[in-house]
């Protein structure tokens, strides 16, 4: 087992360490960074924005840039949310709570420095976790048919639902209407047009790029327009960025704690990155012999949670990288990047092609080296960037926008598309509904068509769901996840740590 790992740390390394593929980690961990730090534009919308321009690159080097704006927008939210008590990510809500305290209490340097180390100390480990765990999934997934795959991505669009922050059935309305709208297009096996209005952009399907343009990007904006944009700017002067021996000692068990929690959450399909933080947070607290110091400026409040949002973008890569099934919906759109180069994720990626496995988890550990030093070093880099007013910085993300969604194919009607999904997304976020699974639900749909049709091809009714061990399990669970939600007392529980937490602290704003 540990020579098998240490060959493929030799084939990945081997892949990765070139100049161009170098050159596209850095790119890709900067411009995380940057959108991490800058609210408004958010993981999704960019990685959607930099698909097109993936195109002209190599494979591995595309899925690498797009892997470093991934995580690199994980270490980059914290930067305002203890700076400015603003997430600029959502997995950087709970960095509020205590990071901002201790940015008033003139200890913004030592927060700054712990959560970019607790980040980087998150990913280490939990990459070195996703090389322990990819291969033996991807070794059982081999036991998968078409029956198994339908009842996976069930389960997984039934934790997406369940694990949403707010209402599970809207949640399950989106994620029904996701799948819905990958209908449209092509029928798969007959070659029939479905939905599509006599529309040559339609028989192509409505994107997923656009999609999570519109809804992540354009839906946003104008949710942030209609909130009368905040003119908040930070103007403190920031010194003493290394934590001391005295808080590295009080955070070593809470980076540890929230690494695990980050992780296996992060595994789970809908998981995210949000949900490992509240509970990194929650268990700190509990665990802590002075809980009453959280709230006010407790470091361990920004380490756990900092290392847990780090740690779960590396589990989600498990998922995606063994299984050939997105976690989340980053992952779901960074899927689209593997198709674009005609690469499969799945179980056989390894086998096929070690070189784009192995070698997208190797760079993780090099992007981490770049994120430190661009995290620590060059912090007051970051902080200029916090004074620039977003009115000013809007605009500009619309023209990338629309430019991002026309350069896909040269068509100004997908760029209508977006807009439509715009003005979709700003409704349905301003009225609670997530837009999470419903993009979720339109990458799964064609996966989950086939792979019903394919199973009643087999069997004659849905109890070939029911016969088989593994769909069995899987179909069983979402049955029950299902009807946990149903029971208001049960399903409160689910959300009891993360609204008390918001209700102690009403200070750290909630946006979806």
């Amino acid at each position: 087992m540990i020579m098998g790992i240490y060959d493929n740390i030799i084939v990945g390394f081997g892949a990765v360490l070139s100049w161009q593929n170098l050159l596209f980690c850095f790119a890709g961990v900067f411009i995380g960074t940057l959108i991490g730090v800058l609210p408004g534009l958010g993981p999704v919308a960019t990685i959607s924005l930099l698909l097109p321009a993936s195109f002209s690159m190599p494979p591995l080097g595309s899925i690498i840039m797009l892997c470093g704006v991934y995580y690199g927008a994980m270490y980059g939210g914290s930067r305002t949310s203890i700076l400015l008590n603003i997430p600029g990510e959502a997995a950087a809500i709970v960095t509020c709570l205590d990071g901002y305290p201790m940015a008033r209490k003139g200890r913004a340097g030592p927060a700054l420095g712990m959560a970019a180390f607790a980040s980087g100390i998150g990913t280490t480990l939990g990459v070195l976790m996703l090389m322990l765990f990819a291969p033996i999934l991807a070794k059982g997934a081999l036991k998968f048919g078409s029956t198994e795959n339908f009842a996976l991505m069930v389960f997984g669009l039934t934790m997406v639902a369940y694990m949403a922050m707010g209402s599970v059935v809207k949640a399950i309305i989106m994620a029904t209407a996701g799948v819905a709208a990958a209908t449209v297009g092509l029928d798969p096996m007959t070659g029939g047009t479905r939905f599509t209005m006599d529309s040559i952009t339609l028989m192509d399907g409505l994107g997923i790029v656009p999609a999570a343009m519109g809804m992540f990007g354009i839906g946003e904006i104008l949710l942030e327009i209609e909130g009368n944009i905040k003119e908040q700017s930070f103007s403190g002067h920031i010194k003493g960025l290394y934590p001391t021996i005295k808080d590295w000692i009080r955070c070593k068990w809470s980076i540890l704690r929230g690494t695990i929690i980050g992780f296996f959450v992060g595994v789970l399909p809908g998981g995210g990155t949000v949900v490992p933080t509240f509970m990194s947070y929650a268990t700190e607290k509990r665990m802590s012999k002075h809980p009453e110091e959280f709230g006010h400026g407790a470091i361990e409040g920004v380490a756990g949670p900092e290392a847990a949002n780090n740690a779960a973008s590396a589990g989600s890569l498990v998922t995606l990288l063994s299984l050939g099934i997105p976690a989340n919906i980053v992952m779901a759109v960074l899927l689209g990047g593997f198709v674009i180069h005609g690469i499969q994720p799945g179980p056989l990626l390894m086998v096929s092609q070690p070189e784009i496995f192995w070698g997208t988890v190797c760079s993780m550990y090099i992007g981490n080296i770049m994120l430190i030093i661009l995290n620590v070093p060059m912090v007051g880099l970051w902080v200029q960037l916090l004074k620039i007013p977003f009115k000013l910085l809007f605009p500009l993300i619309l023209i990338l926008c629309f430019l991002g969604v026309y350069s896909l194919n040269l068509n100004a009607n997908e760029i209508l598309i977006m807009i439509c999904f715009g003005i979709f997304g700003y409704f349905t976020k301003k009225f609670g509904y997530e837009g999470a699974p419903f993009l979720l639900g339109m990458v799964l749909g064609p996966l989950l068509e086939n792979a019903f049709r394919q199973s009643m091809a087999l069997g004659s009714d849905l109890t070939i769901f029911f016969r088989r061990p593994i769909s069995a399990v899987l179909i069983s669970a979402s049955l029950i996840l299902l009807a946990i939600s149903l029971f208001p007392k049960i399903k409160g529980k689910r959300k009891e740590v993360a609204k008390k937490i918001l209700e102690e602290h009403p200070e750290a704003e909630y946006e979806e």
